[in-house]
């Protein structure tokens, strides 16, 4: 299996080849992962792991893309979003939503 590196590379690549990049705009690119997320809902509900598994990957399709647009690197992305989470605190709710622990005056950490 390739790394992520080399299939957000591909990505990048097949989406210039189609003339997305530089065509599109980020925009357009998050109003198609809103309509990757919303298949990748369906699915779930369905309990098709098949259609799980395409859906997931359409949408980091979409945000590869939407980033390139935005002249933006995901993983760059994503490793400023993890150290944003790494320290929150919090609980899972019965239904598994998280729920964020409110930040105190005297709290150091990042939410």
């Amino acid at each position: 299996m390739a790394s992520f590196n080399e299939t957000e590379m591909k990505v990048v690549q097949w989406a210039e080849a189609r003339k997305i990049i530089p065509n599109s705009t980020p925009l357009a690119q998050c109003i198609k992962t809103l309509e990757e997320v919303t298949e990748l809902l369906s699915a779930i509900q369905r309990g098709n792991c098949v259609e799980m598994r395409d859906a997931y990957g359409d949408v980091l399709v979409t945000l590869i893309v939407g980033a390139a647009l935005a002249d933006m690197d995901i993983k760059e992305c994503l490793a400023e979003a993890y150290e944003t989470i790494k320290n929150r605190r919090g609980y899972l709710r019965e239904d598994g939503v998280f729920i964020k622990e409110e930040k105190t005056h005297d709290d150091k950490a990042s939410y």
